[in-house]
């Protein structure tokens, strides 16, 4: 990696420790920034460059803003100090509009859904950010649902056959644009779910 993009990649990583000071993740101690980390190495690891990779660590840094004054801000910081490229790639990966933010948000479906045809549009390189990001999700998920029991799910504002389907769509839509390899990875952890919804009961 050339070092103007070693440096953009420390820049992002500061920003993205900013954005989410103090954020964790859902219902554990886990602080936020350690996705965005695994986010960053995960499209590295899959083949992704310095642009997708500043997308991974900032994907979330939109949505979660507190107020549509700092997301409009944000996105204008990420445009101005990363590239239209990058901001491109954080939107399309954004599942909120730009009235909304953390604690105001639409309901989980009409999120989902209007992500899902938001997705069918985006640029290709974009769902490269987006694989990774649901790949370490359905990890996160399906591991604490092994190690804490079902009652993991009870974290989501969805139901567990609900975040199936979503999943499930994610990757339909997806699956052309990324490797074959991250593909598989989803998929094994999305069977794992499957296995653990219907061990639970839903």
């Amino acid at each position: 990696m050339e070092p103007v993009d070693r440096k953009r990649l420390v820049d992002a990583t500061e920003y993205a420790y900013e954005w989410h000071r103090g954020e964790r993740r859902k219902s554990t101690d886990i602080p936020y920034v350690s996705h965005l980390l695994q986010v960053k190495g995960l499209v590295l690891e899959h083949g992704g460059n310095a642009d997708q990779a500043i997308a991974g660590l900032l994907h979330d840094s939109l949505e979660d803003a507190p107020s549509p004054g700092e997301r409009a801000r944000r996105e204008e910081i990420i445009g101005r100090e990363f590239g239209e490229g990058v901001l491109a790639m954080v939107l399309n990966c954004t599942d909120t509009g730009p009235d909304e933010f953390a604690e105001q948000k639409q309901p989980w479906q009409d999120r989902k859904t209007r992500y899902l045809k938001q997705l069918e549009g985006a640029l290709p390189e974009s769902l490269l950010v987006v694989g990774c990001d649901k790949r370490h999700n359905l990890h996160s998920v399906v591991w604490d649902v092994r190690m804490q029991g079902a009652s993991v799910f009870e974290r989501f504002n969805s139901t567990p056959p609900q975040q199936v389907w979503y999943f499930e769509s994610v990757l339909e839509v997806i699956r052309p644009s990324i490797p074959g390899r991250l593909a598989g990875e989803i998929e094994d952890l999305l069977a794992s779910l499957k296995a653990l919804v219907k061990e639970a009961g839903y």
